[in-house]
């Protein structure tokens, strides 16, 4: 049962004045007129290109992530360009959030305090100060007095955001809110949620490493495909520039099981390493474990090794790996899962100059990708020379970026060729 507020209908007009009607013809401005740059490339490129006017953005993570000091840097940059910035703090003191500011050296003077967690009292003050942004840590705090329930509760956290998003509809503020995920991994709280805001945005990685990714999972203003690649030290989040070298800085060298693909996150072409472990069975039952791919597809490109290519795979312990902690979606890294796989089963090392490129059907053919050339420069600007790809992609290739180009149509063909 969730309690829900009712209020009685008056009269009275909303607090954002009456709503005037314009053609599409009469709105003014651009896309690009109408976003907010938070100086933050990485974070501006997740949420499409920046923050829009009006918009209503969920960050979450785990606790200690990282997702306060993110919002705090994105004030600082918003303050920078002279947008004036509220920052409702109800897990730390205003002194707290000082001390934390000055290690991220945050001194803009368009940065507002407001240490409160009573809605009616927000309410009033962004309707008093009108900021552009206003940024709320965290929504598990924010409550209803007209609620009987506790903060953090399914009906103030549901009234509550639905008293945000109306805010920002209607005065036209751009709302960053903070929300703690659970042990499932879930944002705490409903996934009604999700429903409500325009943007869901995670930031990922471990607390005791220094990378973290924020990643789209919803995205009514941009694409849900981009991610943006952070280093954490003493003083605050950096931006990683060049992520695919990141992703290959500690690559093995001769090593079984090891291929490097080239993936595209929205518009970024990005190369990561799959690592395969192929090891004989203790067990009745093979075990199967993928991190960052989905392990029915691995189960899959397993059969087609087995069926096409002749490998007796299935009696054997099969782990694959993602390096960097990068979830791959796209089909086009099927060609290098099953290069790895082999290469692992084998004992045999893949050429460390060489890509493998191509999306696996059930009947063991190679299939074409998109965007090949785009690949293939960022895999020649980080030193690349070969690179085992569709022949079907082949035929409207019209720049090859200086590699040498193994066109294959099935997977038999490409796992004696690839090497």
């Amino acid at each position: 049962m969730v309690e829900e507020l009712r209020q009685p209908v008056t009269g009275k007009a909303s607090p954002g004045g009456k709503a005037r009607i314009e053609t599409l013809a009469e709105m003014r401005g651009t896309e690009e007129d109408l976003r907010f740059f938070t100086g933050c490339g990485e974070f501006d490129r997740v949420l499409g290109g920046g923050i829009v006017p009006g918009s209503l953005v969920l960050i979450g993570g785990d606790p200690g992530i990282g997702k306060s000091t993110l919002v705090l840097q994105a004030a600082q940059g918003l303050g920078a360009s002279g947008k004036k910035v509220l920052y409702v703090t109800g897990e730390e003191s205003p002194t707290q959030l000082k001390m934390r500011a000055r290690r991220l050296q945050v001194n803009t003077l368009n940065l507002l305090i407001l240490a409160e967690t009573d809605m009616n009292v927000l309410e009033e003050q962004v309707l008093s100060i009108k900021p552009d942004v206003l940024v709320v840590d965290s929504i598990q705090t924010v409550y209803r007095p007209e609620l009987t329930s506790a903060a953090g509760s399914v009906s103030q956290l549901k009234e509550s955001t639905a008293a945000l998003m109306r805010l920002a509809k209607r005065q036209q503020v751009a709302i960053l809110i903070i929300g703690h995920v659970t042990k499932e991994g879930q944002i705490a709280g409903p996934r009604l949620l999700e429903h409500m805001v325009d943007s869901v945005l995670y930031f990922e990685g471990d607390r005791h490493h220094l990378y973290r990714i924020l990643r789209a999972v919803k995205n009514r203003f941009g694409s849900t495909h981009e991610i943006g690649i952070f280093t954490m030290d003493a003083s605050g989040l950096r931006e990683v520039a060049n992520p695919s070298e990141w992703l290959l800085s500690q690559r093995p060298k001769n090593a079984s099981g090891s291929v490097v693909t080239a993936t595209m996150e929205g518009t970024r072409p990005l190369l990561v390493e799959i690592q395969a472990l192929v090891t004989a069975s203790k067990f009745g039952n093979p075990r199967r474990m993928s991190t960052g791919l989905d392990l029915n597809r691995v189960s899959l490109i397993l059969a087609v090794l087995e069926r096409h290519v002749g490998m007796h795979i299935m009696d054997y312990d099969v782990f694959v790996n993602v390096v960097g902690g990068v979830r791959l979606l796209e089909p086009s890294v099927d060609l290098a899962v099953a290069a790895s796989l082999a290469s692992s089963f084998r004992d045999i090392p893949m050429p460390l100059d060489t890509l493998f490129l191509g999306e696996v059907g059930l009947a063991g053919e190679i299939r074409g990708i998109p965007l090949l050339e785009v690949r293939l420069h960022e895999g020649a600007r980080l030193g690349f020379g070969r690179a085992v790809v569709p022949k079907y992609s082949m035929a409207g290739l019209r720049e090859r970026a200086g590699f040498e180009l193994v066109g294959v149509s099935t997977l038999d063909e490409a796992v004696r060729t690839g090497g």
